[in-house]
C-alpha cells in the first residue's frame, strides 16, 4: 500500500492546520480542469498571525525558512479542503514566495527553500516545481513570507 502524503509530513513530523479562511475579498483556491490555484497563503499559525516583521530586519534566514514553512502547510491545508485528500494532487507545478525584507537582504531563495523542501516531502518527485521568489516592501499584516502555489490534481 502506498503512503499517504498526510502519513509521510507526519513521519516529518509535520502537522497539517486546518484551512485558514481568507482575510479579504477571494477565494482560497480555484480550480479550472486539472489546476488548482492557491492563493497566497501567510504565516497564520494556530494561535494566530505569526512572523510579523521584515527578513534582514526583524527576521534572519533561518525565521523566514520557518515562516515559509508555516506558508507551506497552510497551501496544503488549502488543497486538502478543495480536494478532501492531498493524495489527489499529481504535481505540485509551482510555488510563487514574497519575502518582505529590507532592501539589503537577498537571501530570497532561502527563505523560499523551505516551502520547496516541504512540496519534496509531501509528494516526493512530484513536489518538484518551477518557482519564484522575490523581495517586497510590505506583505498584508505586515507579515514576513507570502506564498502561492499552483498545482496539477487528479
Amino acid at each position: 500500500m502506498t503512503e499517504t502524503v498526510e502519513a509521510r509530513l507526519a513521519s516529518a513530523g509535520l502537522t497539517l492546520p486546518d484551512a485558514v479562511a481568507p482575510v479579504a475579498a477571494y477565494v482560497p483556491t480555484v480550480r479550472t480542469g486539472s489546476l488548482l490555484f492557491v492563493s497566497g497563503q501567510i504565516t497564520m499559525g494556530a494561535s494566530g498571525l505569526e512572523f510579523v516583521g521584515r527578513c534582514g530586519e526583524h527576521y534572519g534566514v533561518e525565521e523566514g525558512q520557518a515562516a515559509a514553512t508555516l506558508c507551506a502547510l497552510n497551501i496544503l491545508a488549502q488543497v486538502k479542503a478543495a480536494l478532501g485528500s492531498l493524495d489527489k494532487v499529481s504535481r505540485c507545478v509551482k510555488l510563487t514566495g514574497f519575502v518582505n525584507s529590507t532592501p539589503d537582504f537577498t537571501d530570497h531563495p532561502k527563505v523560499i527553500n523551505a516551502a520547496s523542501d516541504i512540496m519534496i516531502v509531501a509528494f516526493g518527485e512530484k513536489g518538484r516545481h518551477a518557482r519564484a521568489a522575490v523581495g517586497v516592501a510590505s506583505l498584508p499584516l505586515g507579515v514576513a513570507v507570502e506564498i502561492e502555489a499552483i498545482f496539477e490534481v487528479e
